[in-house]
């Protein structure tokens, strides 16, 4: 299992700091907001990409039916060479709570999932190469050889990882098109727990997702006890999970206190590999 931390606000000086220790201290990754106005998570990626050597840097996540899927692809085309083939792209369809911003975008369910279907295909072509394209919602046709030929990532492919609803087999089979799921589970009352995504592996493996396929688990993990945090990751590492994510959703985001106790658990370094360790 890989560790990253979803570093939960502050502004682009702060974040940049916290990305810097977080691969001084032995993170696997980083990955930060994108949301519709706010610290930009593409400029932000580029400053740690240029300042870092090892982690992986992504976003946690990126609302695909809100962008324009070639801008999109062109941003992570320049992180992953930016920062030699590091970049993770993280997707999801948008939304919609009373946190985020009114920005006049579609938002029903079936408009949000076609544009995020069409969305994956086109930027996939692009990183491919290909220089044309022509969906329901989007249309592209590339006029300048050079300009896209330069804008290939490192990666053959840059990884997606997208949003899962946990069971529904609409979500579940965009996730088959991917090369990793964020699990969000349809859970009547309760929480989620290792034997819920245990299913999921089981599911993907039953449909062709081989043993290189992410999946991911998050929660939060305690700064001074290592053995603690040891014990939290290590079931969803034994039911299939290959990233833990260390979060700190609760706001405000960027309250001085969540600002020290984000540094606190960046300082001690991601969960030990064993409660020994």
């Amino acid at each position: 299992m890989r560790f990253a931390a979803v570093l939960p606000g502050g502004t682009a000086t702060q974040q940049l700091e916290q990305a810097l220790l977080a691969e001084e201290a032995g993170w696997d990754g980083v990955f930060v907001w994108e949301t519709g106005y706010g610290v930009d998570p593409w400029g932000l990626l580029a400053a740690v990409a240029a300042r870092t050597s090892r982690i992986r840097l992504g976003t946690m996540v990126t609302p695909l039916p809100w962008r324009r899927p070639w801008k999109l692809a062109s941003q992570v085309a320049t992180l992953d060479q930016l920062s030699g083939g590091r970049a993770i792209l993280g997707v999801g369809l948008g939304a919609l709570d009373e946190g985020m911003p009114t920005m006049g975008e579609v938002t029903d369910l079936r408009g949000r999932a076609e544009r995020m279907d069409e969305g994956i295909d086109l930027i996939r072509e692009l990183w491919a190469g290909g220089r044309s394209f022509q969906g329901r919602h989007y249309v592209y046709q590339e006029g300048t050889v050079d300009l896209a030929r330069a804008a290939r990532p490192v990666q053959d492919p840059v990884p997606i990882w997208v949003i899962g609803a946990w069971p529904r087999p609409r979500s579940m089979r965009r996730v088959l098109r991917c090369d990793g799921i964020i699990p969000q589970y349809q859970l009547d009352s309760r929480s989620a727990g290792p034997d819920d995504a245990r299913a999921v592996r089981a599911w993907l493996t039953e449909h062709g997702a081989g043993p290189g396929f992410d999946m991911v688990a998050e929660g939060e993990t305690p700064a001074s006890d290592p053995a603690a945090a040891a014990a939290t990751v290590r079931p969803w590492a034994e039911a299939g999970c290959t990233w833990w994510l260390e979060t700190r959703w609760e706001m405000p985001h960027d309250s001085a206190e969540r600002m020290a106790q984000v540094r606190e658990r960046l300082t001690a370094g991601p969960p030990p590999a064993s409660e020994g360790s």
